[in-house]
């Protein structure tokens, strides 16, 4: 889909050479260049209704895709200040549709930002990604969809299944409140400066309820006790909370690894732990 503004914009290259732009290594910022690719992502977005949260816009091309689109808003949030200078062309040309933010998106409420439905569309810093999408957890009904890039081995962790060496903690977190899916795969070579490794697009669309009723923090804390000793025995890895005795009670045998319980199981466990 080509639009208009297409053809009012220089290209990211010149965003970065025209602002005299340096890449902040400790913001692990990796910009996407390919409009092509960035049109392929937010398709896999659609219907966008509402508003749209984008972290990390760098010099826009995401932004613009989303832009295309037409939502009600499109709010870029970005520690880095050089992103005002890098989406100027975008706020001249699309203006109260685009509200940039100068913040850290890790402690900023982003579920609070515009009305619902809300949705995130971002290509995320490596170095904290998977935080991010923890905190976002937290809020999960204020969100519709998220379409997130991540590094390959964190997105592999996110739809991993029981009894695979990636299912962990990101896994039980994310399968419980969403339907997760990894959409495609991202060469290093589509980002500048290229990352060491590659990158997939994920998606998780939240369930109506959670698959079951219990406190997030019950989830976290169960999940983080039997992932910290991973080879270790239930029976061991639990131990502090007297876990033989509620194992038993849900006939879950002692003997299992974490990674051979389902999502369902944790949150049995963490229910009975936490919260009787």
């Amino acid at each position: 889909m080509t639009n208009k503004h297409d053809f009012d914009l220089p290209t990211i290259r010149e965003i970065l050479n025209n602002n005299n732009i340096k890449i902040n290594k400790s913001l692990g910022q990796n910009f996407l260049f390919d409009i092509n690719l960035t049109d392929k992502i937010v398709k896999r977005s659609l219907p966008i209704k509402s508003t749209v949260i984008e972290v990390g816009p760098g010099p826009g091309c995401l932004t613009r895709s989303i832009l295309k689109q037409e939502p009600n808003i499109v709010f870029a949030i970005d520690k880095d200040v050089q992103s005002k200078k890098m989406l100027n062309d975008l706020k001249k040309i699309y203006k109260n549709k685009l509200e940039i933010i100068i913040d850290d998106a890790l402690h900023y409420p982003i579920w609070n930002l515009g009305t619902a439905p809300r949705q995130i569309i971002a290509n995320l810093p490596y170095n904290i990604g998977t935080k991010m999408l923890i905190s976002w957890l937290k809020h999960i009904n204020q969100f519709e969809m998220m379409t997130l890039m991540f590094q390959k081995e964190v997105a592999d962790r996110i739809i991993a299944k029981p009894g695979s060496k990636q299912y962990g903690r990101l896994s039980i977190l994310t399968n419980w409140l969403t339907k997760t899916n990894k959409v495609f795969d991202i060469p290093n070579t589509a980002f500048f400066p290229a990352p060491k490794v590659k990158s997939s697009v994920v998606q998780l669309i939240p369930y109506e309820k959670p698959l079951f009723d219990v406190n997030f923090e019950s989830v976290e804390k169960i999940t983080q006790m039997a992932f910290s000793q991973r080879r270790k025995m239930l029976k061991s890895s639990l131990k502090e909370i007297n876990g033989k005795k509620i194992l038993a009670d849900l006939s879950i045998s002692p003997n299992l690894r974490p990674e051979d319980l389902s999502v369902l199981d944790f949150c049995r466990i963490a229910k009975m732990a936490f919260e009787n």
